[in-house]
This record gives structure tokens, sequence and C-alpha cells, in this order.
């Protein structure tokens, strides 16, 4: 039969062992970054498309004010982002 005690002494030395302060996450660091850089431009991409939408096929509407109002939301999106503020 396995010893229980076995896994639990090699947990615990992993927690001795551990020092905080000490790992690099530069790969976790470089993810987060890809992840809200893809949110950040996502968003902008689809609030941009959602007006073009809306505005196209409203009672009315036309698709060169909806394409007029998607590329200015997609500009002011781009000014924005590329300003480096981080919103917070």
């Amino acid at each position: 039969m396995a010893d229980p005690h076995h896994a639990t002494d090699a947990a615990d030395h992993d927690a001795e062992a551990y020092q905080r302060g000490t790992m690099a996450i530069e790969e976790q660091k470089a993810t987060w970054n890809l992840v809200q850089a893809l949110f950040s431009w996502g968003s902008v991409a689809l609030a941009a498309i959602l007006a073009f939408l809306v505005i196209w096929f409203q009672p009315g509407g036309s698709f060169v004010g909806g394409l007029i109002a998607g590329v200015v939301i997609f500009a002011a999106g781009f000014v924005f982002l590329k300003s480096g503020s981080k919103g917070h």
C-alpha cells in the first residue's frame, strides 16, 4: 500500500523552498499584455462594426452614413488606445 505521508512530505518541501518574488513571470506578463490588447482592440472594432450596421440598417439609414460613423468611432478608439491611456 502507498505511503500517504510521502506526497505530503514533497508538498511541504516545495512550500518551504518557495521564496516570494523570485519566480520569473515574463511569460505571464506577456500573455496578460496580449489579452489586454486583444480585448481593447476587439472592443473598438466591435463598437465600430455595430455603429456601422445600426446606422446602415435602420429605417432611412444609409451605407455611407454607417461607414462614416464606423470609421469615426474606430479612429477615435485608435487615437485613445495609441495615446497610452490605460483607463485607470
